[in-house]
This record gives structure tokens, sequence and C-alpha cells, in this order.
């Protein structure tokens, strides 16, 4: 009897310590997830005054826009000086000292440093006007494509830069190949041949106009007449009482347009219903890119028709035109400087098409203003 009571008081010490022993543990556990708790705590606190750090210096980078952006370029142009304060101190410092040298090294930093500024607020004042005002992007592509256009043709005289295929052709080709071939390989290398921002914007817009003209449409080329006056409408395709207003778009494919693009076009889209208030005016946006979901939510609210990702294609771009006066037959290819203004009429005969050969075959021949003309 004894012995069972000895046991069984065992048996409950054993219980009670196993007991102890696991609240034991259980209190450490929780005292070490605890801890852990509060270290994540102050790290989430850490995180938090770091955002609201970030998002302060954001604020004040913003309010440079205002400001003429000083305080941005000052800091890269300080920047950038520090790399010849150093080679003025080895200048100062080295086995053979140069005094005279570091010091012109340090009145020549502070020029710099100076027009570093400059050029940086120049800069950041140019990019923010950009972005209020997006045609500024195209103007700044044609005038460089301008500037590199000039240099290229300085290699010709004067009776060569009347024909424009010399920009595709060699002088060698130019002089010995046959009329057909020679147009013809101008023409393909025309299509082949790195283009301009300017050139490719302008190709992308014929092919759309082209693609109208086949609808029945009579397309006025507005944006290639009229440049940067255009107020975004690249082409306006006619039909009866229905006007199509187009803006075009060729960009490339890693870009996105957003909604102050669609806005401005809006905008220009509303003068011109404005000034046509017995038609019916609508409105088409090209682009060989994509849209942002804003924009596209914009455009379904303000009734413009998105084409996204519409590419370039080489398409019958010579224009198979007959004359007003004698109905003479004549072709003008895509780098012709009348090309723009010759438009095809096909119940009179007048057709796009692909090569050369099929617009001579047909009985035309290139226009005499950009052709030598035959000697009497």
């Amino acid at each position: 009897m004894e012995i069972a009571v000895l046991i069984f008081i065992g048996v409950i010490i054993y219980a009670v310590g196993a007991v102890y022993s696991y609240f034991s543990e259980t209190q450490k556990k929780y005292n070490s997830r605890g801890q852990e708790l509060d270290a994540l705590n102050e790290e989430l606190k850490r995180r938090i005054e770091l955002v609201n750090q970030q998002k302060q210096d954001l604020e004040d980078l913003s309010k440079q826009y205002s400001m003429g952006f000083p305080l941005l370029a000052e800091a890269y142009s300080e920047y950038l000086s520090l790399y010849d304060g150093r080679y003025a101190r080895y200048l100062e410092t080295k086995s053979h000292p140069a005094q005279k040298s570091a010091d012109l090294v340090r009145e020549l930093s502070k020029q710099k440093t100076e027009a570093v500024k400059q050029a940086k607020i120049t800069e950041f004042i140019n990019k923010y006007y950009e972005t209020l005002a997006p045609f500024l992007i195209d103007a700044k592509g044609e005038l460089l494509d301008e500037l590199e256009a000039r240099e290229v043709l300085q290699e010709y005289t004067q009776e060569q830069l009347q024909d424009p295929t010399i920009k595709f052709l060699s002088k060698e080709e130019y002089r010995k190949l046959p009329t057909v071939e020679r147009n013809q390989l101008a023409l393909d290398r025309y299509w082949e041949r790195r283009k301009s921002k300017g050139a490719i914007g302008f190709l992308y817009e014929r092919y759309v106009g082209y693609l109208f003209e086949k609808e029945g449409y009579e397309v006025e080329f507005h944006g290639i007449f009229k440049g940067f006056d255009d107020l975004g409408r690249d082409l306006i395709a006619k039909k009866g009482k229905e006007i199509v207003v187009i803006q075009c778009k060729n960009w490339s494919q890693f870009k996105t347009i957003y909604e102050n693009h669609i806005f401005q076009f809006f905008g220009t889209v509303y003068r011109y219903k404005l000034d046509y208030p017995n038609h019916k005016v609508k409105a088409a946006f090209y682009t060989s890119t994509k849209l942002s979901d804003v924009a596209k939510s914009f455009s379904k609210d303000l009734g413009i028709e998105l084409v996204e990702n519409f590419k370039l294609e080489r398409y019958p771009c010579i224009k198979c035109n007959i004359s007003g006066k004698g109905g003479e037959k004549i072709y003008h290819l895509p780098m012709d400087q009348q090309y723009d203004t010759v438009v095809i009429e096909p119940n009179k005969g007048e057709f796009y098409t692909m090569t050369v050969a099929e617009a001579e075959k047909a009985g035309f021949r290139r226009a005499y203003r950009w052709h030598p003309q035959p000697t009497q």
C-alpha cells in the first residue's frame, strides 16, 4: 500500500515537473517571439521614416521644376568638380609641386562647373517643356535631322542636287545605271535604309493616308504640309459629310503614350468640330506602340478611336498621275518634292504601284522637274 502511494506521488511530481518544463519552454519561445516582434517593429518604423524622407526628397526635387532647376544642376556640376579638385591637390602635393598648374586647374574647374550647371538647367527645362507640350520632342528631332542632311548633301554639285535620288545612290550608280534600274534602286534603298525620326513619321502618315484613300476618302496630308503648325491633325480624311481627323505616332515599341497626348489631340479635334458644325467629325489615333490604361480610358470617354500596335509596312507608294494639262502620264517617287501635292484619282485611270518598271510599262515617266529633261 505504501509503495503504491509512493508511486502515485512520484507520478504526480513528474507530471507537475513536465507541465512546468512545458510552460517554461513556452515562455521562452514567447519571449523570443516578442523580441523578434520588437525588432520587426523597429525595422518597420525605420522603413517608414525612410519612405517619408524619400517622399520629402521627391517633393523637394519637384519644387525645382518651378524654380528653374538650379539646385539639381548645381549639385551635378559640383559633383563633377570634385575630380578637378583632387587633381589640383595632387599637383600641389606631388614630389615636385606645380602650384601654378594647380591654380590653373582650379580656375578652369570653376568655369567648367558654371558651364555644366547652366547646361543642366537648360536640359532640365527642355525636358520639362517636352512634358507640357509633347510635340516639342518631334520638333527637336526634325531640327537634328535637317542639320544631318545638310552635311550629306555638301558632297554633290548643284546640278546633282536637282534629283533627290542622289541621297540613295553612289555617283557611279547615278551616272551609269539605266533610268528604270536607277530609280528602282533608289526607291528600294529609300525603304531599306535607316531613316530619321522625321522621315519615318512622314512615311507613317503617308501609309495611314494611303489606307484611307483605298477606302474612298479624300486625304489631306495636313501634318506634312503644315509641319509643327498642324495642331496635331496629321491627316484629315473626308468622304461626303464625314470627316476623320487622324493623329499618327510611329514610336518605338518600348515607349508608352500617356493621357497628355490624348488631351492635346481631343482639344484640336474639338476645335475642328466647331469650325465644321454641319459635318460628322470623328477622331482616330494611330500608333505603332501602346497607350497607358489611363490614356485608353480617356480615349474611350472622349470618343477617340484607338488603333494600337499598328506597324508601318511597305506599300505601293509610287504615284502614277495623269496631268490635267495635256493628259501626260507622270509618276512620282516618295522622295520627290511634289509627291505629297499629287492626289490620285482612280476614276481618271490614276493609281499607286510598287515598282518603277510597272509605272513605265503603263506609259508613265518620271516628272521632268525632278528628272533630267531630254535634250531637244
